[in-house]
């Protein structure tokens, strides 16, 4: 595509803020080592590989010299060969040895298939094994497939807990994958570290010994996220020696359209008129925005002004779909029947989607990791590509724009895993337990922080000691108990009150938000309002509407400290902590919004009980002095407190790998367990996810961050740009922009005039 000459048409109106040139990068492949089977070389050839580029070679050459290695280079950069080729030199070699690859998505293990099955080799017998193998041929796959391929869940659900029909396979298991391994963070990525400590032991008790190749986007600590994923020393290779094209990477902030309030254009708006102008002029673009709702109302805007012809060419794609449905959509965009797609971070892994010319973020999709990922789904080796971020009425979208350098020039963030989270790793070790009695020897080996939680397991009657090993004592099968994907609960189905059709799934964290009794629900651009959230058969009935609102649900949150882990101070004397927090939330009415102007039609109250976590948070109990030096009177003091802390959670993305919606927050003007004014940021997940960890040990830079972005905004009293939030479960008020700045100012012992 011509991106210069798109962005010529960008360049005319102001809201391109910085435009970044990333040149093209010219490399050959060399040699495949002389020892390489000629067979494999050829099928190699056949499909276009003609050799290794330097960093793929180092990574080969370490999994052969038996060490475990993180590949953590740029999109498309060949990262797949690696391990491609590893077990296709040790299958020729031995067709008895065995491979288990691991994918976070179905569709990726399916993409992974198809490739690998396109190279043609008899000595590779590849089958899919996860949730939709149907039951019939589950034992054909186990029976004679050498290379599965998988998911966490399944290897957690489905393989560890038969591991005795999988004894052969594990005793000659000689290479096991984990891909796009930036996405195993957080509590997931926990969850994925205990199942894969539960692997390698039931591997070693078959005789097996695997080597681990993990594939990865850039990220700040490969190394140390292999070794917390696994459990195991890693090499990491992080050099990207593969070619690339030229990309123009732009920084779009919509204009101010009220000077008053602050309000600017609409992201949304703008990115779907960007994606609407690359279909016309037929440039294949995709369009990736942070939530569900976004991603569908992105291809509905796009879809309004395009002809008929074209129109039918743009489609949404997200999580909570069904199988059929997200398989129909991947063929139409790898056979270029589709000319754009509207996407969450669904399709920022590297499923096969065909070539793409362009990249529209809506947001910074929180991580500099994820937005390299989507820029990079658009690209081609010998073309340029453009990729365009316009930002959101946020305030970490608004520091970005006007800081480019922390953009393109700052390292990518470190991947947060945390597998001693007791929340996480008591159920695995009742797992474990389950799957072969436990030994001290294996304790120590795989699980050396488990003392405390065995004890609370034997405590609760799950597990007992007998002739020195840990047994699972309870009746049901634990594995049933663990949710890898939520922050817990059960998962609710949407189903169409009048014909019983299945639209889609929601896990029970975000039912309540999401589809309670007269929610708008989005599905394909078609709307649909929730005529009932049965509680007990955990399903939300649904009928079609087409009102002119949409719904926004309204909360309210307590918090109680439980026990403080670290201590600290900011530079203007105010204590910090660091601990354990009860939070009790429950969604107790929702607003209705006119669709076009944001206006509050009316408030409906709601009848749903509450929801508690016990989790990890940050907070800061601040003196009557720091009040006093910021002259915050006691009546401004509520609406400073949480204009603070709805910034604050803004810019948390600056320093820890995560999304404003991760983390949840409370703020009072006098909290009892504080004895004062307090400001909570707390993990939205039981045990805690490492996110308001990161923020407590980088607080400085980001509380200073959120001074500066709350005092540098435009808008006379508070917007979505500095202190206003989207999910704010009181409708975003009482707020006091210049009460925050004020306050922030008087944490950090900085004058704020």
């Amino acid at each position: 595509m011509d991106a210069r000459g798109f962005l010529a048409l960008l360049e005319r109106d102001e809201s391109l803020v910085h435009l970044r040139e990333i040149p093209a990068r010219t490399a050959e492949p060399g040699q495949f080592p002389e020892d390489i089977p000629s067979l494999v070389v050829d099928r190699l050839g056949l499909v276009g590989v003609t050799g290794l580029y330097a960093h793929q070679r180092t990574a080969f050459d370490a999994v052969r010299a038996g060490r475990n290695v993180i590949v953590a280079t740029g999109t498309a950069s060949g990262k797949t060969l690696v391990y491609n080729l590893a077990f296709a030199a040790a299958a020729v070699a031995d067709p008895k040895s065995t491979a288990l690859y691991l994918f976070p998505t179905k569709a990726l293990a399916r993409d992974q298939l198809r490739q690998v099955r396109e190279l043609k080799l008899p000595q590779i017998r590849a089958a899919v094994y996860d949730g939709d193998t149907p039951r019939a041929e589950r034992p054909l796959v186990r029976r004679n497939a050498n290379l599965v391929l998988s998911n966490p869940d399944m290897l957690h659900a489905g393989i560890l807990p038969d591991h005795a029909r999988w004894a052969d396979f594990f005793l000659r298991l000689s290479l096991v994958v984990v891909d796009e391994a930036h996405v195993s963070r957080g509590v997931f990525g926990s969850h994925v570290a205990q199942v894969l400590r539960r692997l390698r032991r039931l591997v070693a008790h078959y005789g097996g010994d695997a080597r681990f190749v993990l594939a990865s986007a850039t990220v700040g600590n490969p190394a140390e996220l292999a070794e917390r994923l696994v459990g195991v020393p890693f090499d990491a290779v992080t050099e990207d020696a593969s070619p690339t094209g030229e990309k123009l990477f732009a920084l779009l902030n919509p204009p101010v359209i009220d000077e008053e309030s602050g309000a600017r254009r609409s992201a949304l708006t703008e990115a779907s008129q960007l994606v609407a102008s690359l279909a016309e002029h037929g440039v294949k673009s995709i369009g990736f925005a942070r939530s569900r709702r976004a991603a569908e109302l992105l291809a509905e805007f796009a879809r309004r002004d395009l002809d008929p012809d074209v129109r039918r060419r743009v489609k949404s794609y997200r999580a909570g779909y069904l199988a059929e449905d997200r398989r129909q959509l991947e063929r139409q965009l790898a056979n270029d029947e589709l000319i754009a797609v509207a996407s969450t971070n669904a399709l920022e892994l590297g499923i096969d989607i065909g070539s793409l010319d362009a990249a529209v973020l809506v947001g910074y999709p929180g991580t500099r990791a994820s937005m390299w990922q989507q820029a990079g789904r658009a690209g081609r080796r010998n073309e340029g590509s453009l990729a365009v971020l316009v930002a959101q009425d946020e305030p970490l979208d608004q520091y970005l724009v006007t800081h480019p350098a922390d953009v393109f020039d700052k390292p990518a963030e470190a991947a947060v895993v945390d597998p001693t989270n007791p929340f996480v790793l008591e159920p695995h070790l009742a797992c474990a337990a389950r799957e072969y009695p436990l030994s001290d020897e294996e304790i120590e080996t795989f699980w050396p922080d488990a003392p405390d939680s065995l004890a609370r397991l034997e405590e609760r009657g799950e597990i007992a000691r007998r002739r020195e090993k840990w047994h699972y004592r309870g009746r049901d099968v634990p594995h049933r108990k663990v949710d890898m994907r939520s922050a817990g609960g059960h998962t609710f189905s949407i189903v169409i009150e009048e014909t019983g059709e299945l639209l889609g799934t929601v896990d029970e964290s975000r039912a309540f938000t999401q589809v309670h009794p007269g929610a708008i629900y989005l599905h394909q651009g078609e709307q649909f309002e929730v005529r009932e959230l049965d509680l007990v058969g955990h399903a939300a009935l649904v009928s079609r509407s087409d009102p002119d609102y949409y719904t926004q649900a309204r909360d309210i949150t307590d918090i109680r400290v439980e026990g403080v882990d670290e201590t600290g101070e900011t530079s203007g004397g105010v204590p910090s902590f660091f601990g354990t927090v009860h939070v009790s939330n429950q969604v107790t009415a929702f607003a209705r919004k006119h669709v076009a102007t944001g206006e509050i039609l009316d408030v409906m109250p709601l009848a749903l009980p509450p929801q508690t976590l016990e989790t990890k948070a940050v907070w800061w109990a601040i003196p009557p002095s720091t009040i006093e030096r910021a002259s915050i009177s006691e009546s401004a003091l509520p609406g400073a407190a949480h204009a603070a802390e709805h910034a604050a959670i803004g810019l948390l993305p600056l320093v820890a790998t995560c999304d404003r919606w991760d983390v949840g927050g409370v703020s009072t003007a006098f909290h009892p367990d504080t004895g004062s004014c307090a400001i909570f940021v707390y993990d939205g997940y039981p045990g805690g996810a490492g996110i308001t960890e990161r923020g407590f040990r980088t607080a400085e830079r980001w509380l200073e961050a959120t001074l500066e972005t709350v005092r540098n905004c435009p808008c006379s009293h508070g917007c979505p740009s500095c202190v206003q939030s989207p999910k704010c479960g009181n409708g975003n008020e009482p707020l006091d922009k210049a009460g925050a700045v004020a306050l922030l100012a008087a944490m950090l012992g900085r004058a704020w005039g």
